[in-house]
């Protein structure tokens, strides 16, 4: 018998683009019957459907299922090139440069890979930092969030490298590498990793999530997705991130799969269910510790949707504990999650369990700006901006400047804004040091920034200069929202 405290997904709109054909998507623009279309699902309230036909949803929906089934259907062909790229910018990396390579092939003196440049990715290439700034101490307000940020940038690697960088590099307690399984994607596809900061006091467990890999097309998919399944009492949520943390396949977080039954020597493992049993073991050994949650891109999604389900099965005494040890959620260019009332339902158990929200939104960034929040789709933020501009200087919005990124007015500010980090690509190491230094695949970046500026502002980059160089008024309270009308945005 179902519980009746258990969160109920009472209602749902899924899109299924590998069932779309030409004709079928000819067929939802001409007619409002969108229930007849093969690759939608939908089971929700009259008012919904009746939005759900509007022709300007119905185009939105045409134009995502489309980019979803492009990226579906070169999934292989784009993984291949995503290979072929990554061993190449690793022995470009090898070699120290372009330019140097080629001067080695001349001479015959390639140098190949190293054990651990071998395995790094394309974000690992967008920016070569290994090491925490030594002049963020633990005591430090911006402590937490530059640490959650690199941690946010290495969860895009391999086990190998991450352990070493924990372990050797940080001085920190590595504690637990993950890839998950989706069922509704039959792979695994989420990965995390956790770790101790035993440097801290109490000590401090970091969940990083991995964000969107760049030739992963499953991944683009679910971004590009704006399917959503409503819960009882808490509002509708991106269902893409909810399938990618294990919601089970009839639309559920049920309590039937307890954290007792969820091991290490099971087939296929579901991200929520087998963090939250570390997480409550870890913190079982150690009574004094927290724990914080941390992604960049689709992790900081992933990040928030965690704390979501976590709050979900609050009634029970075990996992409300965890909500108590949660010490807060830090996200980098994170996107949208889900609607207005999930945001008030998300803001009522943070501010119960005094948990600190921190969105960090980089000046350009295309990413925070997605899905629309507008008539068409109902996705909004919940809780402040704290929103950088490109002098890495911030301030605490309730909503980031140009909050839908693809409105004309914004066109030249933009590609100036682009101009001028390309510039200040150069200008940076020598005011600020070496670690500044960008390699030669960011700065090569900037220059396609100048025609998509909201792309390459939301690489990494960018965040972590941020976490260590920028200034926010009101960082220790970040709920103290400065209204956008009356906020200057430099």
């Amino acid at each position: 018998m179902e519980d009746p405290k258990e969160p109920v997904c009472q209602s749902y709109f899924f899109l299924k683009p590998e069932g779309a054909s030409f004709l079928e998507l000819l067929c939802l623009l001409c007619s409002s019957d969108v229930g007849k279309r093969r690759f939608i699902e939908i089971e929700c309230s009259e008012e919904d459907v009746n939005k759900v036909t509007e022709l300007r949803r119905r185009w939105v929906i045409f134009i995502s299922v489309v980019l979803q089934w492009s990226f579906l259907f070169f999934r292989d062909p784009l993984a291949r090139t995503g290979d072929v790229f990554d061993k190449w910018l690793n022995l470009i990396l090898a070699n120290g440069g372009l330019l140097k390579l080629f001067i080695n092939r001349l001479k015959g003196k390639v140098v190949k890979p190293d054990s651990f440049t071998s395995k790094l990715s394309v974000v690992g290439n967008v920016d070569w930092r290994i090491e925490l700034d030594d002049n963020i101490k633990p005591e430090d307000t911006r402590y937490k969030g530059a640490l959650s940020m690199m941690a946010a940038k290495w969860s895009y690697e391999n086990e190998d490298l991450v352990k070493t960088v924990v372990n050797d590099h940080w001085k920190m307690k590595f504690l637990q590498f993950y890839n998950f399984w989706n069922d509704y994607l039959g792979r695994d596809s989420t990965q995390a990793f956790l770790f101790q900061d035993t440097t801290s006091n109490p000590n401090l467990i970091v969940v990083a999530f991995r964000g969107t890999e760049p030739f992963d097309a499953d991944e683009w998919s679910t971004d590009l997705d704006i399917s959503w399944c409503e819960f009882s009492e808490v509002g509708k949520a991106h269902s893409g991130f909810m399938k990618a943390l294990g919601m089970q396949p009839n639309n559920t977080w049920p309590l039937e799969l307890k954290t007792e039954q969820v091991n290490v020597d099971q087939p296929h493992r579901f991200a929520y269910y087998t963090i939250r049993k570390k997480l409550i073991d870890l913190l079982q050994e150690n009574k004094s510790a927290k724990f914080i949650l941390t992604g960049h891109s689709l992790g900081g999604a992933l990040a928030v949707m965690f704390a979501a389900v976590l709050a979900m099965h609050g009634y029970e005494r075990e996992y409300e504990l965890l909500m108590e040890r949660l010490e807060g959620v830090y996200t980098f260019g994170q996107p949208r999650v889900g609607d207005a009332k999930f945001g008030g339902y998300m803001k009522e158990k943070l501010q119960k369990y005094g948990v600190r929200y921190m969105r960090y939104v980089y000046s350009n960034d295309l990413v925070p700006r997605i899905p629309y929040d507008d008539k068409t789709l109902f996705f909004k933020h919940f809780g402040p901006s704290l929103y950088f501009n490109s002098c890495y200087k911030g301030k605490v919005l309730e909503e980031e400047p140009n909050k839908n990124y693809f409105n004309p007015l914004w066109f030249i500010p933009k590609s100036l804004n682009a101009v001028w980090e390309l510039i200040r690509s150069f200008i940076l190491p020598l005011r600020r040091g070496s670690e500044y230094k960008e390699a030669w695949f960011m700065r090569a970046l900037r220059v396609v920034g100048l025609i998509l500026p909201g792309l390459v502002a939301h690489a990494p980059q960018d965040y972590v200069n941020l976490t260590r160089l920028g200034s926010l008024p009101s960082l220790a309270n970040p709920n103290n929202i400065i209204p956008q009308e009356n906020s200057k945005v430099d």
